[in-house]
């Protein structure tokens, strides 16, 4: 199992990164590759990639496919022998048999409808060393410059920069793998990326420039018969959280401005820090709370700045024109507020998210105190789960009589046990956990929309100093919050027929 981080480099910083790569005894290996899949794109869309590649004067075959959590993959390598002029060899899949990736690749391509083609090529110039941390760690630097082609030699071709650096994990704990990116990442602006390569070229051959967002999907936390014990079910949910996280946060740091990736992103964080928050005591040593959480936080709040605005003017504007409302111009961005791409570049953001990926990858230190079993986990969940269900019930009785923050409180609340009962549905009976998430929506939707117009009248209250038009605004939304107020009340109320999919008898 390959255990690597990537990074993006800034143009900027480009010098800087080399010359601290330099710093030690170097190779530099020209690397061009081809890669190979069939026509309906059987390995791409199953996460596998199978490459020929050209490394000096030597030809490598390897495929690769997803593994377990954002830092690991499955690879199997065999070495070709020396290139001989004018020969191109095409790719032998059974070098792979017997290992987890080949085994994978095999199945795929008997599945499939057509043969193995050649898709695109990359052609890098590498320069890495070995660097060795404290506690028995070496990493592989590798800084990669170069570009990814498709339908190279067609008027159709294009191409893909690639700059950016790796660090692999080449002997001994995590530990040292997560400390030395920290560093690296801090001092020269790196940011965590998840678009590979070969990433890149199956963009180029879509024609892709933008990408959909990420939403988040069920945890697998193993079979019924067999659960996972604490520590185990604590991986696999922050694994979960940053499976949504990380190629959302990726795409916003290179520059795209997509609005719905931001809103990913932010529940992606929201659903972390409410693993952080209710799984802590199923390993209480595990988590590093007290590093990880402000960081999260701050990015949370900064982004959410950006989406209220965006919010506004993309659903109230038009409900506000319909109902009467003058044009109102909205006051600009204070100059505070910055882009979602610098929110998420943020030194302290990075270096969370790398301490993050770690944990998923780290095994639990030999001396640490044992998490709790299976069973004993079962029982903290819940409990869990039914002090979130029973104060959401008792604030939503008299919801309307609660001040604004605490209303606020009861709508996170809320969004906290949905995504507690999302994450440990698979160790519970399915149909019921299902039966009970339905039964949260209506209070959910109900709060959202009235936390939406909250915002919106507070940003409309803002705009008043400077455009009176935007007191209809203030007028309308006042107006409407009393009935606002009685239908998340009533909304509430109902969550108390929800099964209650973790107790044994309900």
């Amino acid at each position: 199992m390959e255990i690597e981080f990537k990074f993006s480099i800034p143009s900027d910083r480009l010098a800087a990164v080399e010359a601290a790569v330099r710093r030690g005894a170097v190779t530099r290996t020209r690397l061009q590759a081809r890669y190979f899949d069939t026509p309906e794109r059987a390995l791409a869309m199953q996460g596998v990639v199978l490459r020929l590649r050209k490394e000096g004067r030597r030809w490598v075959q390897t495929v690769k496919a997803v593994g377990e959590g954002p830092l690991q993959r499955e690879e199997h390598e065999v070495d070709l022998g020396v290139a001989r002029a004018g020969v191109v060899p095409q790719p032998e899949v059974q070098r792979h048999a017997g290992s987890p990736a080949g085994e994978r690749l095999a199945a795929l391509l008997a599945a499939a409808q057509g043969p193995l083609a050649e898709t695109y090529g990359t052609d890098i110039w590498r320069l890495k060393r070995d660097v060795r941390v404290a506690g028995g760690t070496v990493v592989e630097l590798a800084l990669d410059l170069g570009k990814v082609v498709a339908h190279a030699g067609t008027p159709q071709a294009c191409e893909s920069a690639v700059c950016e650096l790796e660090l692999e994990l080449k002997q001994g704990p995590v530990a040292g793998l997560v400390a030395l990116a920290q560093r690296w990442a801090g001092q020269h602006g790196l940011w965590f990326s998840t678009v590979s390569k070969a990433t890149r070229g199956e963009r180029l051959l879509a024609g892709a420039n933008t990408v959909p967002a990420v939403k988040a999907e069920a945890p697998r936390l193993g079979a019924q018969d067999a659960p996972p014990d604490g520590r185990a079910l604590q991986r696999a949910i922050v694994a979960n959280c940053l499976a949504q996280i990380l190629p959302n946060a990726s795409e916003i740091a290179d520059g795209s401005e997509d609005e719905e990736q931001v809103h990913q992103l932010r529940i992606g964080i929201r659903r972390l820090r409410t693993a952080l928050r209710e799984l802590d005591a199923l390993d209480p040593s595990a988590f590093d709370g007290a590093a990880w959480e402000p960081p999260l936080v701050d990015a949370f709040r900064a982004l959410g700045a950006l989406r209220d605005r965006a919010q506004v003017v993309e659903r109230m504007a038009p409900v506000l024109r319909d109902a009467g409302a003058p044009p109102i111009v909205l006051p600009p961005e204070a100059a505070s507020v910055r882009p979602a791409s610098a929110v998420v570049r943020d030194a302290a953001f990075q270096a969370a998210l790398v301490a993050l990926i770690g944990f998923t990858a780290a095994e639990a230190p030999v001396d640490q105190a044992a998490a709790l079993g299976p069973k004993a986990a079962r029982r903290l969940l819940r409990r869990r789960l039914e002090r979130l269900h029973t104060k959401t019930l008792r604030d939503g009785e008299r919801f309307e009589s609660l001040p604004t923050e605490r209303q606020h409180q009861v709508r996170k609340r809320l969004k906290r046990l949905r995504y507690l009962a999302e994450f440990v549905a698979p160790l519970f009976d399915a149909d019921r956990a299902a039966r009970y998430l339905d039964r949260l929506r209506p209070a959910q939707d109900a709060l959202g929309d009235f936390n939406d117009e909250a915002v919106a009248n507070a940003l409309y209250r803002e705009a008043a100093a400077h455009d009176a038009g935007a007191w209809f605004a203030v007028g309308w939304f006042t107006a409407r919050h009393p009935a606002g107020a009685r239908a998340c009340r009533k909304a509430l109320q109902k969550i108390d027929a929800a099964p209650r999919f973790w107790r044994k008898s309900d």
